[in-house]
């Protein structure tokens, strides 16, 4: 279950915070209140927090003061200010010092829920984003390996990879490969090398999300456009303006909704459920799918118009046992990510646990050897991970010897049955859990979720 964001409220009403956090706790937020500066700078400084929100009047220090020391302590945090009538001209004065939003007195509930729905969101990003800057030079190099391989090492020394060429401009760009290998990070270097590099790319799965709710995701909606739409909602779409949209497991898009991401390709344009006004975006379209694209159009399930708009620009990503050479950049580098995150003083890879990782097939592809390198730093004691700590997964072989519950598949069993066996033994794993289970089998919830329903022959 996703954590829900951290919010810190700093106020000296204790109705107000009580209102504020009644509020915000039904919009699945975690608040926290305190009273004074003192005790909530204490507080930020010992937690942190995703959002804080401060009153301009405290009782011991000035708001404006609150808000530097935060900037101070952890300078991405973002922070809205509360203010009276009379103390507006501070607001401004706080928003020129890095406040995100201010919000008047008395507290407007959808105003409330408005501005610090935007502030999480642009935290969120902004985190991404650094994560992004800090991870770019590792999958530069990946690409930059894999490129080698296939292009005039003049080329390679210019910088090229798959996908390079077109990343300065606005081109559309359909990235396809195997589930794990890696398609989102094509994703991020390509906008990250693009002039919109300052701006967010948003990021929406279409095979995460109902056929009923991805429209609305996408393109957002209206007061009253359905049961339930208290309020009006931009969708991804506007929130990506003059940014990057990526669309993961496009295949999965029903044909109606491709009908209405044609005209947004097409001209730009695109109307709110519930809505009978245009709205106009300026946004870059990469999509991803691990779906046979042409097996897909003769089926009649992708239309072939869209597939000609989306794949201006196409990127082919290789299994992870196709570029054996990246293993070991890979592993050293999800070492290093999750080592810091666990606290843990491990800096190696054994050479016999690095032979092991090279001898792997990887069918879960980039995806399964960072959930190997995960596993065994949680069991890694000392300062190397050793060969015994890769333990892997559930059905999955590595070096020829199985360590957990495998699955047998007899030579010549149909297609059809061997994958029933392999799901089967998926869900038995995972309790029954589809989402589990599609997660350890690196396919969609939706692709399972279909094979369950199929009719019986």
């Amino acid at each position: 279950m996703a954590k829900k964001p951290e919010i810190l409220l700093v106020d000296d009403e204790e109705a107000l915070c009580n209102a504020a956090e009644k509020i915000l706790t039904k919009e699945g937020y975690h608040v926290t209140s305190m009273n004074t500066a003192a005790d909530g700078l204490a507080k930020f400084e010992r937690d942190g927090a995703d959002l804080l929100i401060t009153d301009l009047m405290l009782p011991d220090a000035d708001g404006i003061s609150v808000l530097k020391r935060a900037k101070e302590l952890h300078p991405t945090v973002e922070v809205i200010v509360i203010t009276g009538h009379a103390t507006v001209e501070k607001a401004v004065e706080a928003m020129r010092l890095g406040a995100y939003d201010f919000i008047e007195k008395p507290l407007d509930r959808a105003e409330l829920v408005k501005a610090v729905g935007k502030a999480v969101e642009k935290q969120k990003l902004s985190e991404e984003n650094r994560r992004l800057r800090e991870e770019l030079p590792l999958m530069l190099q990946l690409h930059l390996r894999a490129d080698a391989k296939r292009r005039d090492p003049a080329e390679y020394e210019a910088g090229h990879f798959p996908g390079a060429l077109s990343a300065p401009t606005d081109v559309t760009v359909l990235i396809q490969g195997q589930s794990g290998t890696g398609k989102e990070v094509f994703a991020d270097v390509i906008h990250n090398l693009s002039q919109r590099r300052d701006k967010a790319i948003v990021k929406i799965s279409c095979a995460a999300i109902p056929e009923t709710l991805l429209e609305s995701e996408l393109f957002g909606y209206e007061r009253g456009a359905f049961t339930g739409a208290a309020g009006s909602k931009p969708g991804k779409f506007e929130v990506a303006d003059g940014g990057t949209l990526f669309l993961d497991e496009i295949a999965e898009m029903s044909p109606q909704l491709q009908a209405k991401l044609l005209r947004v390709l097409q001209d730009g344009r695109f109307q709110r459920l519930g809505s009978v006004k245009d709205v106009q975006v300026n946004v870059r379209v990469i999509s991803a799918t691990h779906v046979d694209i042409h097996k897909a159009i003769a089926e009649g399930t992708f239309r072939e118009d869209l597939f000609y708009r989306l794949n201006v620009v196409n990127v082919t990503v290789p299994a992870l046992r196709q570029r054996a050479d990246d293993i070991p950049l890979l592993a050293e580098h999800f070492l290093r990510k999750y080592a810091t995150r666990m606290q843990k003083a491990v800096h190696a890879i054994a050479p016999k646990a690095m032979e092991q990782l090279l001898h792997h097939t990887w069918p879960g592809n980039v995806r399964e050897l960072e959930n190997t390198m995960q596993r065994a730093l949680v069991v890694t004691s000392g300062d190397a991970i050793q060969l015994f700590q890769l333990t892997p997964p559930p059905s999955i072989t590595v070096g020829g010897e199985s360590f957990g519950p495998s699955v047998t598949i007899p030579i010549g069993l149909p297609m059809a049955e061997a994958e029933d066996r392999i799901v089967a033994a998926a869900l038995d794993q995972c309790g029954g859990d589809k989402e589990k289970a599609a997660k350890l089998l690196g396919i969609s919830s939706r692709t399972l979720y279909r094979r369950f329903s199929k009719p019986e022959s």
